[in-house]
């Protein structure tokens, strides 16, 4: 492990907890109790139910009726029950047109079950990526305290023997006091995250892992995260399959216009009260073809048609939209995540540079050929490259995050450990 690795894990978390949570139990708690995604599902599976509705509409469908009545003119008190049954023979493209756009309907709707998904999941990382820097934040301030608590012990035996002064001590004590208040700050921010991370995660979080592998579908590069994304970005293939939808609706317009051929049959029977005594009527049976011919609609059906042209038209260009719109975000995410990954790459090395700077400080201190000043310079820059470094890790996991969401990869098994494989995805 190299020194700068030491020393992130090390200064920043002092003693590794015995078991601390990960991002994949935190997507995994998430997708257990999460109400939006509960929500996205629900409303998917009564989407689900178009198409059978559609089906519906093409199939046998039997009713009884009844009544009854009185009438001075006539029987008096009578009622009849009735048996009636209706098959569609012919709708005119009518029924298969309804199940293909329904059929669509409910593809388009998976993808933005799909989105939401990746949306929460996206929320999930933001959270343990803000919360893991707030915990880190919050060790270097107590750190940065305890370290300054024994200095100004020190600094007060020196003075104490006349090889120090009353200003040597003061400067440590101001330091001391700017970073209790570093403290406060970075304490109220954990518990921002903590509430953050409640809301998204539905439990109460632990001391997380800072060690995320990388994502095992994180393309190789940036020509690889547009390939991807154009196979399966979740808003983009929602826009496609409405596309899909308004084409089978431009033929239900259509149909509207065509013969339909139905056959119907009914059988029924009456009786009437004849001086306190019910009498039946002859039972009635019926079964005949009907053909129904739309011959005059007042335009209606033509426009209907224009209108589902017009509509038609209308999503396709919606869909070369999203895809601009996915392009950019694919560009924007992969620009973001390079730029991340070379500020955590530098920050690594400033801390290492600051670890042995603040050790070189200190031993020339010690000689007196350091002064309190130069010490406290060395300190706060050892502090800010520690900051620097944790943020800089959680702005890769975010990064990662957003990359996976335009891609169309960020689902539960985004963050399962990059190591198994190579970390990338074919191109």
């Amino acid at each position: 492990m190299t020194r700068a690795a030491l020393l992130g894990g090390a200064a920043l978390l002092g003693a590794a907890p015995a078991q601390a949570d990960t991002l994949r139990d935190a997507i995994a708690a998430a997708y257990a109790t999460n109400p939006t995604l509960a929500e996205a599902q629900a409303r998917q599976e009564a989407l689900e139910e178009a198409p059978e509705q559609a089906r519906a509409e093409g199939r046998p469908s039997l009713s009884a009726v009844a009544g009854a009545g009185y009438d001075d003119l006539g029987r008096g008190s009578a009622g009849s029950a009735d048996l009636q049954a209706a098959m569609p023979i012919w709708t005119g493209g009518r029924v298969s047109s309804a199940v293909r756009a329904s059929s669509a309907d409910v593809a388009a709707g998976a993808q933005v079950v799909r989105d939401n998904e990746a949306a929460v999941l996206e929320q999930v990382v933001a959270a343990y990526a803000d919360l893991l820097f707030a915990q880190e934040a919050v060790e270097v301030a107590r750190i940065g305290i305890e370290r300054l608590d024994r200095q100004i012990g020190e600094a007060q035996s020196r003075f104490d023997l006349g090889e120090a002064t009353r200003t040597d001590v003061a400067q440590l004590q101001a330091q001391r006091s700017s970073v209790v208040a570093n403290l406060a700050d970075a304490e109220a921010a954990l518990a921002s995250a903590r509430a953050a991370y409640r809301a998204v995660v539905g439990e109460e979080p632990g001391a997380l892992e800072d060690e995320v592998p990388p994502p095992a579908m994180l393309p190789a590069d940036l020509a690889d995260a547009r390939a991807a994304a154009e196979l399966a970005n979740p808003r983009l293939l929602e826009r496609l399959r409405i596309v899909d939808a308004s084409r089978a609706r431009i033929d239900r317009a259509r149909a509207d216009g065509a013969p339909s051929i139905e056959l119907a049959g009914a059988y029924g029977r009456g009786v009437e009260d004849a001086g306190g005594r019910l009498r039946d009527y002859d039972s009635a049976a019926s079964v005949g073809v009907t053909l129904r011919i739309p011959l005059l609609t007042g335009g209606l059906v033509a426009s209907r048609v224009r209108e589902a042209e017009a509509t038609a038209r209308a999503d396709r260009y919606a869909v070369q939209a999203e895809l601009r719109e996915t392009m950019r975000s694919v560009e924007t995410a992969w620009a973001t995540l390079q730029a991340a990954k070379q500020r955590e790459t530098a920050s690594r090395d400033g801390l290492e540079a600051a670890q042995i700077a603040l050790d070189g400080v200190r031993a020339e201190y010690e000689f007196g050929l350091r002064s309190t000043i130069d010490i406290l310079l060395a300190e706060q820059s050892y502090r800010s490259a520690q900051l620097a470094l944790a943020r800089a890790r959680s702005d890769v996991l975010m990064a990662q995050a957003a990359l996976l969401r335009a891609t169309g990869h960020l689902d539960r098994a985004a963050f399962l450990d990059g190591r198994e494989g190579d970390g990338t995805v074919a191109g």
